[in-house]
């Protein structure tokens, strides 16, 4: 881990921000639903894919907050497939709120435990 993959984290945590921030949007500005639908796929695939990495990064630097960490991605990841099934039910009455608690929640993650890891592994800890 160096500087550049630690860049390259920071930017997939920019991808996956921008992603929940569309999201937003979208239900916001009453999208339609297969627009919604997709930007949510999108959002899950790509955080279940960056989730993946940082969590095998985590392993491989024998991190010690290693399961609260992926606590907090599965959380998200519920979270995200319980918004999406209840867009697909027809169930949009919640998807604004819970996508603006969903930008928070990883906003707060990306705060607290991301730069956490990241401090563990620049500092060799």
């Amino acid at each position: 881990f160096n500087s550049a993959s630690g860049a390259a984290t920071d930017r997939e945590h920019d991808v996956q921000l921008g992603l929940l921030q569309a999201l937003c949007r979208a239900v916001a500005d009453n999208r339609d639903a297969a627009s919604v639908s997709e930007i949510l796929d999108r959002l899950i695939a790509y955080s279940e894919a960056h989730f993946m990495s940082e969590e095998l990064l985590m392993r491989l630097k024998s991190y010690d907050d290693y399961e609260d960490h992926v606590e907090d991605h599965l959380q998200m990841l519920d979270t995200l497939r319980g918004i999406a099934a209840s867009h697909a039910a027809g169930d949009t009455a919640l998807v604004a709120g819970r996508a603006a608690e969903s930008l928070d929640f990883i906003g707060r993650h990306i705060a607290t435990r991301d730069r956490r890891f990241a401090d563990h592994v620049r500092l060799g800890l």
